[in-house]
């Protein structure tokens, strides 16, 4: 995608070899910066404190920082450790241990001294495999957009919640990928942005990176899509996910489930587009299994924002001394997801719907 016509990835490596850069998410919309990572520490801070987020993108960084370990030590106990301390870093989503398993699998095999040029392709292949990945996605994805149009022959309505743009991936991104592809063939689209709360993943990075391509978009509080589809304003709801179940079920930010219910209500198509290793085939149960990731209570008591003279500053919102609990994600019932949009096809969120499309996970 594109930055005032300069076409960027949210990681790439350095010309030296020796580190890559990454976009510092936090810093947006009011900063574009690019961030250096050196080290394995670096790489796990970058994820931790969320310098980087978005399933696939946090994935592509841990195999990142698994290569900038091997450049610094690339013996047995420097590989282990390496995939424990990046393993730490974020609970939920599975694009991680993802990550990790697959540079584990191709670097334990071979000689320390063949490691670290090794850990280095095998990092740029799991890039380049998202990009394509996150295309096919769009690909899948667009003629359902398209459908809706020659249906109505009016400006396709869609709502998304949080970021699942191309800044949660390396490249194109999930839910967003469909988006850009309609905007680019001539479909009319127009997008409601949820703002995301606490961290306003919507309003700082799902409208910044809309903006930058030309994308219609309006940017909206998190609880008027219910709202917005009782008045027949959203032709569908398309997000992302941090982790899919082998039944469908769908973990994604927090508030995901009330705009699936919302949209259930209304007879509003509700859709999820996912890569195909963000589905975690080991766990049947979301509501049961997966870990929801409980934040720093900051993250609800404070905002960013720019003032007047261009600074920008945090602000208490919350009276001082109240609890704050910060859930970050919820998970979506299969039952109410209308289909996943995945890179090889749409499905049904049901296991037979995923394994149609997946026959080597079968039981």
């Amino acid at each position: 995608m594109k930055i005032d016509g300069i076409p960027y990835r949210t990681i790439w490596p350095c010309d030296d070899r020796r580190g890559v850069h990454i976009i510092d998410q936090t810093r947006l919309p009011h900063r574009f910066a690019v961030v250096r990572l050196d080290r394995l520490e670096d790489a796990a801070r970058a994820i931790r404190d969320m310098w980087v987020r978005g399933a696939p993108l946090i994935g592509a960084t841990a195999a990142y920082g698994v290569a900038l370990a091997m450049a610094a030590d690339p013996g047995d106990a420097a590989l282990e450790q390496a995939s424990r301390v990046l393993a730490a870093t974020r609970p939920t989503a599975v694009n991680l241990h993802w990550a990790l398993e697959r540079m584990a699998a191709r670097l334990a095999p071979l000689r320390p001294s063949a490691r670290a040029e090794a850990a280095w392709r095998e990092a740029a292949a799991i890039c380049d495999q998202d990009v394509e990945i996150n295309r096919a996605i769009g690909g899948h994805g667009l003629p359902l957009i398209r459908a809706i149009w020659q249906g109505r022959q009016a400006t396709v309505n869609l709502l998304t919640h949080c970021n699942a743009g191309w800044l949660a991936t390396v490249d194109w991104g999930t839910a967003l990928a469909p988006i850009y592809m309609a905007h680019d063939a001539g479909v009319p689209v127009h997008v409601w942005v949820d703002e995301t709360r606490p961290r306003n993943q919507g309003a700082n990075l799902t409208a910044w990176e809309l903006q930058r391509h030309g994308v219609p978009h309006t940017v909206v509080v998190d609880n008027v899509g219910g709202h917005l589809m009782q008045h027949g304003l959203v032709d569908m709801v398309i997000v992302g996910t941090d982790r899919t179940t082998a039944c469908g079920d769908v973990c994604n930010k927090i508030g995901t489930y009330l705009k699936a219910l919302a949209a259930r209500d209304n007879g509003v198509p509700f859709y999820v587009a996912l890569p195909g290793p963000t589905v975690d085939w080991q766990i049947e149960d979301g509501l049961r299994d997966i870990p929801i990731e409980q934040r720093d209570g900051a993250e609800v008591s404070r905002v960013s924002g720019r003032t007047a003279t261009g600074e920008v500053v945090a602000v208490a919102v919350t009276p001082e001394g109240s609890p704050v609990a910060n859930y970050a994600f919820d998970v979506t019932p299969a039952r109410l997801v209308t289909g996943l949009i995945t890179e090889r096809g749409v499905c049904p969120a049901s296991r037979a719907g995923l394994r149609g499309l997946y026959p080597e996970h079968g039981a």
